[in-house]
């Protein structure tokens, strides 16, 4: 009968202990009482969120420039941008010539009713024409702001 007693003694306080362990371990709804659950999600968020972002690439600046009889369709094409800037110049021309841009020494040859393209990068400031060289005609002009 003793031991039974025992017995009975050493379940009941297994129970009670188990019965706290499952209170101790639910969460009070809270917010501000931490547990170790939260802790360790913060240390795991802090650990993986350190990642390094590159900047955005910028696009290019692009020029466009639609050459009709010889001649810049609309008038000379203006355009200003920032020193270090990326360009293209995108010529489409119904005649054959040398596409050229003066001060960056940037030429490409156009076949008639074919499209060319200039990039550059906007080094120099200054105001700089760009033209149909073989005739002498300005079809844009730059403008690199320091």
């Amino acid at each position: 009968m003793r031991a039974r007693r025992l017995t009975l003694a050493v379940g009941a306080a297994v129970a009670l202990f188990v019965a706290g362990l499952a209170l101790a371990s639910c969460g009070s709804g809270d917010e501000s009482a931490g547990t170790t659950s939260d802790v360790y999600a913060t240390d795991t968020t802090q650990t993986t969120t350190h990642t390094e972002t590159t900047p955005p690439v910028e696009e290019p600046t692009v020029v466009r420039i639609v050459v009709v009889n010889g001649a810049p369709k609309g008038g000379i094409v203006r355009e200003s941008v920032r020193k270090g800037d990326r360009v293209v110049l995108v010529v489409k021309s119904d005649v054959s010539d040398e596409v050229h841009l003066h001060g960056y020494d940037v030429s490409r040859d156009v076949a008639s009713g074919a499209t060319v393209r200039l990039p550059f990068t906007a080094k120099l400031p200054g105001r700089f024409e760009v033209e149909l060289e073989q005739r002498g005609v300005q079809i844009a002009e730059i403008t690199v702001n320091p």
